[in-house]
């Protein structure tokens, strides 16, 4: 396992971090095989558990929670809030009011008096970066969290965020965790310069790209990935989407038989070789899984297979530009387009 220091922060990470997403009711996982995925992630060198509170509505920070005790100090813990929790108006966004309470239920549920990382899940346009930055620092300076940062922001906010930070005289985000993979390049443009303009760590998700670089999509075969059954329209590959993304699969699967690798590998090992990439966040739902994944932890591609990764997605292109998670709300509504 490699180990990055994240960000400015001066704390050691490890380049392989495990995300918890899969742990509860989305992954259909017991507390028995979330504790054996999480015992096998540490002794693999992982030393970063992300979760958040909207991951099976908290279940997943209950489980994790179960999992760590008595070696909290061993591991960066690392959290989220922002996202709808339950149907109550104020239980969701980034407010002073509902961060302060979100993050004290996200505490109960882990079992712990700290956070290292509590990360914004999702820009809220209806708050003010002054009012967010203030309420995170507050909870900074209270010892609940020791670091917060930012999760699939565009670009634009991350900057307004840091200036708001500096005019403002508050903490700033430390971090971003944008979707990166080799199908999706698009940060590439302008999120990663940004990230590396202001010296923020990086937590990279969805690196195998929602299972497409797993290895079980090739031509031919029916997808039976955990994803595709309940996003199915992810995976027809009659979407023109789709069907470039499993060309893309099939020349990849080449680059990696010739390299040696699997597409497992080959997906992480592109992910982790950014410079301005800190971690990659691994989403396994069994302890098969992960072992599959832990073993590109000391992967190092070389710059021929880099190259060849170009010719087949070019830099900053995400081959599917609609599932982008960070898109101006204006190109969603068009009342925001008009006077």
């Amino acid at each position: 396992m490699q180990y990055r220091t994240l960000g400015r922060t001066g704390v050691q990470v490890s380049s392989l971090a495990l995300g918890a997403m899969n742990f509860g009711r989305i992954g259909r996982t017991t507390q028995d095989e979330v504790t054996a995925v999480v015992d096998a992630a540490l002794e693999g060198g992982i030393n970063v558990i992300d979760t958040a509170d909207a991951y099976s509505g908290g279940e997943s920070e209950e489980m994790v929670g179960k999992a760590i005790a008595g070696r909290r100090d061993d591991l960066v813990l690392a959290t989220k809030a922002t996202l709808p929790m339950g149907d109550e108006r104020n239980h969701r966004g980034s407010s002073r009011r509902w961060l302060v309470t979100s993050l004290d239920n996200s505490l109960r549920r882990l079992g712990v008096d700290h956070v290292d990382l509590y990360q914004i899940h999702r820009w809220d346009p209806t708050t003010g970066d002054e009012e967010t930055l203030s309420a995170l620092t507050d909870l900074q300076r209270a010892g609940k969290i020791r670091y917060f940062g930012s999760s699939t922001f565009p670009a634009y906010r991350i900057v307004q965020a840091q200036w708001a930070a500096r005019e403002h005289h508050l903490s700033r985000y430390v971090t971003e965790q944008p979707s990166y993979s080799i199908l999706q390049r698009g940060i590439e443009t302008h999120v990663l310069p940004v990230t590396e303009e202001y010296g923020l760590g990086v937590l990279a998700w969805s690196p195998l790209a929602s299972g497409w670089l797993s290895g079980a999509v090739r031509e031919g075969r029916d997808i039976t990935t955990s994803r595709s059954t309940f996003m199915p329209q992810r995976f027809d590959t009659a979407i023109p989407s789709n069907r470039a993304r499993l060309d893309a699969v099939e020349q990849l699967a080449e680059v990696a038989d010739q390299a040696g690798l699997t597409m497992i590998q080959l997906a992480l090992g592109f992910v982790t070789a950014h410079p301005a990439v800190t971690s990659a966040l691994l989403g396994p739902r069994t302890l098969d899984h992960l072992h599959s994944q832990l073993a590109a932890a000391d992967t190092v591609l070389t710059p021929d297979v880099l190259d060849a990764i170009d010719t087949i997605v070019a830099p900053g292109v995400d081959l599917a530009a609609h599932e982008k998670n960070d898109t101006p709300p204006a190109l969603l509504d068009p009342a925001l387009r008009r006077r």
